[in-house]
């Protein structure tokens, strides 16, 4: 399907931008833990973190409702089946724009764990758009590490930050031109009139 998209796009020269930031709010922790149990075959426990400020009283309980959810979706085993059963409408909507964009050659600039899960859906719908994504930042939200490794991903930056809120990408951003201007723009050796002289 990717592949297909992919190819209808390959001849655009006009492209109106070619950035697409997907950021998060801190909302839908857990929809991206259980997205990340089942499509990244990540034992639960590991993907679940305290949110607000859970004790562990709080997060055993959480831990046990979320596992009850996963066995009741035991059958929601295919990408699209998941994300119906166990995603958000937002988790949704970001997935579909990082096929989109991804099909048109954008690059993806994913901020924190929401946005991660939705790249891991997307990935798992469409094999291919994560080789267009950039990672901004490591949230501290336990289930980021595991979902990272499971996209084999490094991200820019790793600043302690839990409610990235998109702050993550607004900081990567400037490092991305940057690289950019010293790709396109800094001068080689030979540019510049200097001769490399052997020891």
């Amino acid at each position: 399907m990717f592949s297909s998209a992919r190819k209808r796009h390959e001849s655009r020269q006009d492209l109106a931008g070619n950035l697409l930031i997907v950021g998060e709010m801190g909302i839908g922790n857990t929809s991206a833990s259980l997205l990340l149990a089942r499509l990244g075959d990540v034992p639960l426990a590991d993907c679940i973190g305290r949110g607000t400020g859970l004790d562990d009283s709080g997060l055993e309980h959480k831990t046990d409702i979320l596992t009850q959810v996963l066995e009741r979706h035991q059958q929601a085993q295919a990408p699209f089946d998941v994300l119906a059963a166990l995603g958000g409408l937002e988790i949704a909507m970001m997935a579909g724009a990082l096929i989109r964009a991804a099909s048109e050659r954008r690059i993806l600039l994913i901020d924190g764990f929401i946005a991660s899960s939705a790249l891991l859906v997307a990935e798992r719908l469409a094999p291919g758009v994560a080789q267009y994504a950039i990672f901004a930042h490591h949230s501290v939200e336990p289930g980021h590490a595991h979902l990272l490794k499971s996209l084999n991903a490094e991200p820019l930056l790793n600043m302690g930050m839990r409610l990235g809120e998109g702050s993550g990408a607004a900081l990567a951003y400037p490092l991305l031109q940057s690289a950019c201007a010293i790709i396109n723009e800094m001068a080689s050796f030979s540019d510049a009139g200097i001769s490399e002289q052997n020891n």
